[in-house]
């Protein structure tokens, strides 16, 4: 069957971005859950890094054009061996939250640290996102 997802590169960061809605949050920390896979590596870290940035429609003056994302968070990953292509998970606390409210338009960005800025990213080849997953409380 079909295998797609998103080719982060080991030598160069790399970004990608989704705008969505957070409907009904509550408070708290956001976490985002990803499903990845090395393209060719069985071994090593990738470290893989997620920014929010909110705007509350009506509300906020803030020019959607120059808007900033936070702070980011990132989650250093361990290939688990054996299997290049093997189906990983890890999740990123985002605790950065752009002061976000209930129903805001939300801009995700998510990367790929091949550089280690954030930590140690030495897993060779690329890193293939293939799900992204974001839950939160509504109280």
């Amino acid at each position: 069957f079909p295998v797609f997802g998103l080719a982060f590169d080991a030598a160069t960061d790399e970004s990608a971005f989704w705008k969505v809605r957070a409907i009904n949050y509550g408070s708290g920390n956001i976490t985002l859950t990803l499903n990845w896979y090395a393209d060719t590596a069985s071994t090593a870290n990738v470290v893989w890094e997620a920014q929010l940035a909110a705007i509350t429609p009506d509300t906020d003056t803030q020019d959607v054009e120059t808007k900033a994302f936070a702070t980011l968070n990132f989650v250093q990953d361990t290939h688990l061996g054996t299997t290049g292509q093997r189906v990983h998970t890890c999740a990123i606390t985002i605790s950065n939250l752009d002061s976000i409210a209930a129903n805001d338009l939300c801009w995700l960005r998510i990367a790929r640290d091949a550089n280690g800025t954030s930590a140690t990213d030495d897993m060779a080849g690329d890193a293939i996102l293939l799900a992204a997953e974001i839950s939160y409380s509504d109280t």
